[in-house]
Parts: C-alpha cells; sequence; structure tokens
C-alpha cells in the first residue's frame, strides 16, 4: 500500500509558484523573414491593398514605460499636470491600462527600453538619471519590477516586446565596459529566470549615435548581439539585433550577426526613400533572410496615400509609430515625452491606430 503524502500549505505555495514562475502563454519565432507566434505567422493570411501583411511585426515606441528620474535636480520637470508630482508607478501602471486597445487594433509588438529614450523628445544633453542599471550593471529592482509587470501583461495578450538595453545619453551611467557586459548578462538571466518567450532584444537604440562605451559603438555593438545569441539555458535563446540612427543603412557586421535587422526612418522624408532603404538593406554583404523592421519613425501623414508607414509594407519590413510631443503640444500628446498620456485619444494617434486596423483587418 503506498503512503499518502500531505503537503503543507507553505511548501504547497511554493511548488505553486515555481510552476507559475514556468509558465508562459506567448512563444515568438523567426523563420526566415517572417515572424511567428505561437507557430502561426503574425497577422496569418492578412493582405491589405494587395500588400502581404503575414509575417510582419507591426510595433510601436513605447520606451518610456518604466522610466524614472533618480536626478532630484530635474525629477520635478516630469510633473503630472493634475497632481503637480512624478510618479513612476503610475506612468507604469497607465501603460498597462492601455495594452489591450492597442493590441486590440493590431499593434502586435512596442519597443521598451530600460534606459528608456530622450524624455523631451529630442535632446542632446541628458541630465535626467534614468537608467534599470546600476553603475557595475547590476539591476536596479524597482524598474525591473516595473519591466516585469509589462512584459507579463503583454505575454497574456499575445504581444512581441523589443526590450532595448542601452540608449545614449545614459549609458554613460555605467561604470565601464565590464559592467556593460555584465549588464547584458543580468538582463538575460533576468529574462531567462521568468522563462520569457516572447522578447526580442534591441542591443541599444541607435549605436552609432553618441555613445560612451565602445562595444556600444557600430564598429563593436555585433560583439553584444553574439553574446545575447550563444546565451543558451534549457535550449532556448532570445532573439538579439540592435538600431542606427534615422536614414542609416546597418552596417556588414550588423547584418551578418542579427537575428532581425532594425531601421530607423527618422529624418527621411520621402516615402519612396524607405522603400530604398529596405532594398539597400538586403543588399548588404551577410544578408541572408531575415525580418527587416523599422522600430521608430517620426513621420506620419496617415491620413495621404503614400506615407512612410505603406511604404515600407510595400518593401515587407514592419513599421514602427514614433509618437513624440514638441515643447508647444499638449500633455496628451507624444508616447515618448515624459510625462506620457498612453491613451489613444490625440489626432495623431487616432490616425495611425485607424490605418493599423484597417491593415491588420482587427473589427
Amino acid at each position: 500500500m503506498k503512503s499518502i503524502v500531505f503537503l503543507s500549505p507553505v511548501l504547497f505555495l511554493l511548488l505553486f509558484a515555481g510552476c507559475a514562475k514556468n509558465h508562459y502563454k506567448t512563444i515568438v519565432e523567426i523563420r526566415n523573414d517572417q515572424f511567428y507566434i505561437n507557430g502561426k505567422p503574425t497577422y496569418e493570411q492578412r493582405c491589405w491593398r494587395g500588400i502581404k501583411i503575414e509575417g510582419l511585426l507591426l510595433n510601436s515606441r513605447m520606451v518610456q514605460g518604466i522610466f524614472d528620474d533618480l536626478n532630484p535636480e530635474t525629477i520635478n520637470i516630469w510633473s503630472y499636470p493634475d497632481t503637480k508630482k512624478w510618479d513612476p508607478e503610475r506612468n507604469t501602471a497607465e501603460f498597462i491600462e492601455n495594452m489591450q486597445k492597442w493590441y486590440e487594433h493590431g499593434l502586435l509588438s512596442f519597443t521598451i527600453n530600460i534606459q528608456g529614450g530622450s524624455p523631451q523628445g529630442y535632446s542632446r544633453l541628458q541630465p535626467w538619471h534614468n537608467s534599470g542599471y546600476n553603475e557595475d550593471g547590476s539591476l536596479r529592482p524597482e524598474y525591473m519590477a516595473r519591466l516585469e509587470k509589462i512584459l507579463n501583461n503583454a505575454d497574456e495578450l499575445g504581444m512581441v516586446p523589443i526590450l532595448g538595453l542601452f540608449y545614449f545619453g545614459q549609458d554613460e551611467r555605467l561604470r565601464d565596459e565590464k559592467a556593460v557586459i555584465s549588464a547584458v548578462n543580468n538582463v538575460t538571466e533576468w529574462l531567462f529566470e521568468r522563462n520569457y518567450r516572447n522578447i526580442l532584444i534591441e542591443i541599444n537604440n541607435e549605436c552609432n549615435v553618441r555613445y560612451d562605451h565602445e562595444i556600444l559603438k557600430p564598429e563593436r555593438i555585433h560583439e553584444l548581439i553574439n553574446l545575447v545569441k550563444t546565451t543558451k539555458k534549457n535550449g532556448y535563446r532570445f532573439y538579439a539585433g540592435t538600431s542606427y540612427g534615422g536614414g542609416f543603412i546597418p552596417l556588414p557586421n550588423v547584418v551578418k550577426s542579427s537575428d532581425f535587422i532594425l531601421i530607423h526612418g527618422n529624418g527621411v522624408s520621402d516615402p519612396a526613400r524607405i522603400l530604398e532603404m529596405v532594398n539597400e538593406t538586403r543588399k548588404v554583404e551577410g544578408y541572408t533572410p531575415k525580418p527587416i523592421l523599422f522600430n521608430e519613425d517620426d513621420h506620419f501623414d496617415f491620413d495621404r496615400e503614400q506615407n512612410n508607414f505603406v511604404s515600407a509594407l510595400k518593401g515587407y519590413a514592419s513599421w514602427g509609430y514614433f509618437d513624440f510631443r514638441m515643447k508647444d503640444e499638449s500633455f496628451e500628446n507624444g508616447y515618448q515625452s515624459v510625462p506620457v498620456d498612453w491613451g489613444i485619444n490625440s489626432d495623431r494617434k487616432k490616425q495611425f491606430f485607424s490605418l493599423l486596423k484597417e491593415i491588420t483587418g482587427k473589427e
């Protein structure tokens, strides 16, 4: 006769927590130049105006989802109009509240960055301190707790976040190259511990723009891409790549190393040039079939027949919306400018999400 083993309530909860930790709903795969989610191509069988949409990953730049400012001299710049103070937990909560709305309009991906982006749209100087790393590359728990909430919700919804690790103007918060490498390893291990399978990694935003550390610059950035690619656990690894400034064609070392190729449309006002960029990228030495996607483009014209979004699709490249607020615009505008209103409420946002919904066939 077999004995019956009774578990104490505490042990049961510990075992349950361990199982929950290993649970995930969303798995991203790359097969040649297409993205798959849970074994099926994205936007399965979808065409729009004769343009193939299946396999693309349409996205938006939402890099400030875990933003904070550790500089007491600048933190008051980001105060909410209603409370007159900055609140990083509110920022993340409101981000999460709007994710399902984005998804229902056909948005499958968003870029979120551990060091954010310029919270004033475009800024040469960045005196604020927004970094999820300590100077030695260890992770700040409060930043990662906010990130975990967002990534968990993305997993539930079936979304594929593009997780950016470094941003120029903040990378100098890390002491040296050893700290940069430690940060990459620490983030990768953190993702493995939570068993995520829906994350794409962007090593740094625009590697050819004002980075302090040599390993984050174009000549050596492939070293960090390869570091992520060669780090495996339980037979799994994360897909990785990096991006360049607007209009720049990726260099061979990145094209060869990347699982997906990121390009930016900032500064490209002629939609025809967007299509040219995609075609030129496919001709770079070392290119093999892999997804090409814009994850930052500050040009809109969504009411026109030709715009950067549509031109990217014609080249079978995914496109990413970059919505920032200029100094003379109101609080409700801009997904990068802090404090962020994460809703779909400005005319610009409504136009983008309306076109996105039409393109993806969302009802």
